[in-house]
């Protein structure tokens, strides 16, 4: 029997657990906002598991959907992988420090402060252990070569410590719930959620087989825009088929190639973490930064609404998809919808890329990584990685979004 059904009705997913049934689909507005897309938007399209896969009961997307918005998961260990590849130029390291640093402003200079030291996550492989109990007990660690950064929030304490330099940054955070506030997204169900946020009548969803990950049976949510003009290709999340946990997800690029973003767990247990996983005391000799209070911990649950505590969007650092990128950019404009959407702003500042003695070698530098381009809306140049484009006109205006650039410059022309 194919473990998908092929009928396009919209109803309430079964579950095995019938207390799980009852719960509220409220606990995430990612998901809950796809449960009401009419059914035309949500192909069901019926699929047989591949030779070895799990054989497991019929689902529907639109059940497998609000599986995932009723998955309620509060006790949870394991290790996720996880590996970033936006096609930048590896120029000696040159992008970690730049990406590292693009979030330098808002950090205190500590090592140990999350808001710079998780931007690593953007870039490269990695690995995390990650652990939680409950919304106010989480704790991410980020495995390095003798070396590991740890993130933990306990309670209203949340504690940043970083082993190779030996430094603790130390916060209050904003009362319970422990939002993933601003870290960039780090678990398959981080990602989950951004994607999920992004459909609507321009994306299709299916169900597209079966897989084991981590140990666990899955399903495989198949999301794709039916846009021409994005560089997403597609995005399959790997759904736990229990408890409906995102376990595994990937991102892959229109253009064809590895993944922008694959991010999965390779060992995940639903046992409660020993208590001392989440106790944290600053070491001997230990350089310790006070951060501001307010500050949020590595929780996986935003707040109903989609912000995080402090009012800004609770996905503002991680990569989109579709327009949710757009919105993502502070003060901007969005043009267009769905996966073609693209965010505009005005910087304020003519002139293009700085140049000559203005700009020195790094105008020489910028423009080296960027390709000229020219349209109705005058001149500029474009920066290119394999997710998200970027249009800086000599006007001192930008256009950026998940787009090719064929179509950042369309719409650059269509705004002016």
């Amino acid at each position: 029997m194919a473990p998908y059904a092929s009928d396009d009705a919209v109803g309430a997913a079964h579950d095995e657990d019938p207390r799980t049934g009852r719960r509220k689909a409220a606990r995430y507005a990612v998901p809950v906002a796809v449960v009401g897309v009419a059914a035309a938007t949500i192909g069901l399209v019926p699929a047989l598991a591949d030779s070895g896969d799990p054989d497991l009961p019929r689902i529907s997307a639109q059940q497998l959907v609000e599986k995932i918005a009723r998955s309620d998961v509060q006790q949870l260990s394991g290790t996720v992988k996880i590996s970033t590849d936006l096609g930048l130029p590896q120029l000696g390291g040159l992008e970690s420090s730049l990406l590292s640093g693009a979030d330098k402003g808002s950090g205190d200079g500590s090592s140990a402060d999350p808001r710079t030291r998780l931007t690593e996550l953007v870039s490269g492989t990695h690995t995390l252990r990650v652990a939680a109990d409950g919304p106010d007990r989480q704790k991410l660690s980020l495995l390095e070569s003798g070396a590991e950064y740890s993130l933990i929030h306990d309670g209203k304490d949340v504690w940043g410590y970083d082993s190779k330099s030996n430094e603790v940054h130390h916060s209050t955070a904003a009362g319970s719930g422990g939002d993933r506030g601003t870290r960039p997204p780090a678990t398959p169900k981080d990602f989950a959620e951004q994607a999920l946020k992004s459909v609507d009548a321009t994306t299709s969803v299916t169900v597209d087989g079966t897989a084991q990950v981590a140990g666990r049976d899955a399903y495989k949510l198949l999301i794709k825009p039916r846009q021409s003009g994005t560089t997403v290709g597609a995005i399959s999340i790997a759904v736990d088929a229990r408890t409906g946990l995102p376990l595994k997800f990937t991102l892959t690029p229109s253009g064809g190639g590895a993944a922008v973003v694959d991010a999965g767990f390779t060992r995940v247990s639903f046992a409660e973490p020993a208590a001392s996983t989440f106790d944290f005391t600053p070491p001997r000799g230990a350089k310790v930064t006070e951060g501001e209070d307010g500050a949020e911990g590595p929780g996986h649950a935003p707040k109903a609404d989609g912000k995080s505590r402090n009012g800004s969007p609770a996905w503002e650092h991680g990569p989109r998809g579709g327009g949710e990128f757009a919105k993502g950019l502070g003060g901007a404009t969005v043009l267009g919808k769905g996966w073609t959407s693209v965010a505009a702003f005005d910087t304020g500042t003519k002139g293009g890329l700085p140049t000559g003695s203005k700009g020195g070698d790094l105008g020489g530098f910028l423009g080296s990584l960027g390709e000229p381009v020219s349209g109705a809306f005058g001149k500029g140049t474009v920066f290119s990685t394999r997710l998200v484009n970027a249009l800086i006109t000599d006007d001192g205006k930008v256009y950026a979004g998940a787009v090719t650039k064929d179509a950042l410059v369309k719409a650059a022309d269509a705004a002016k």
